[in-house]
């Protein structure tokens, strides 16, 4: 039973020696799914009121290159529907960053029952760790985003102007946002598969270089302004994370071998 656990098999409530039928699953996931509807519906109600000052700060690198580069440059709304689409969508957007709470809390609510009690535990620290980290990505696009509208806008030719569709730029900023967000929560992915006996720190010690190569490629495209910084400021905090998460998995493969070997069940690979 208990390595079945591990395996991630989930326990049915009613049964807890039979595995969870696929029906509980499926009812499951729609009980998750309507409480992550329901949270997303009332911050959206939240983001419709706050819609104007959230816009006025997307919208002010596009004002900033209009002010300094002395160039018309500006959101265009082509249909006469177009604002109140924009406002829904920013709405939605931001109760979607509001709400990441309690989707994440739901997300690992539901891989729960699938673990040992031990790993229940830990779930907490997942939770409490994901959301701040999430929210800190989501806040650090904000700074990254001035500087890769200008980058892009850049290679505007002498006397052309920017006369952006404010949809295009609403999806371009969501994905920077979304992307940091998501980002920043990978190292607490890294340090959950670990704790599952998937991912051992010596693996990724061993992968250190592809790590650091995916970092500065996702960094480079995430930020694409001219300047070296810009890229540095997503760069460092990455790498840091990623380090960090590196040092609790070392701890945690230390702990389970002492633990192992304890119960005289730990095997030296060096002996194979």
């Amino acid at each position: 039973m208990e390595a079945e656990d591990r395996a991630g098999w989930k326990r049915s409530k009613k049964n807890p020696d039979k595995r969870m039928p696929l029906s509980e699953h499926l009812v499951e996931f729609r009980n998750r799914a309507i409480i992550c509807g329901v949270a997303l519906v009332l911050t959206s109600v939240l983001g419709w009121f706050l819609y104007d000052p959230v816009l006025a700060i997307l919208q002010s690198p596009v004002d900033e290159i209009a002010a300094q580069d002395d160039r018309i440059a500006e959101l265009n709304y082509a249909g006469i529907a177009s604002p109140f689409d924009m406002k829904i969508k920013v709405s939605l957007f931001i109760g979607f960053i509001l709400s990441s709470p309690v989707w994440i809390q739901q997300l690992w609510a539901f891989i729960v029952p699938g673990l040992t009690k031990t790993e229940k535990r830990y779930t907490l620290g997942f939770v409490a760790a994901s959301i701040p980290l999430f929210l800190a990505g989501a806040c650090l696009a904000f700074f990254a985003m001035p500087n890769a509208v200008r980058a892009l806008t850049s290679f505007t030719p002498a006397g052309a102007s920017n006369i952006i569709p404010a949809q295009d730029y609403l999806t371009f900023v969501m994905i920077i946002i979304v992307v940091f967000g998501i980002a920043f929560v990978l190292p607490v992915l890294m340090v959950g598969l670990n704790m599952l006996g998937i991912l051992s720190a010596d693996r990724i010690r061993k992968s250190w270089r592809i790590v650091v190569l995916i970092v500065f490629v996702f960094a480079a495209i995430a930020t694409p302004a001219p300047d070296a910084i810009s890229m540095f400021f997503l760069v460092i905090p990455m790498l840091a994370l990623f380090f960090i998460a590196w040092l609790i998995c070392l701890l945690g493969d230390r702990r389970r071998k002492k633990r192992l070997i304890a119960e005289g069940l730990w095997e030296d690979p060096a002996e194979d």
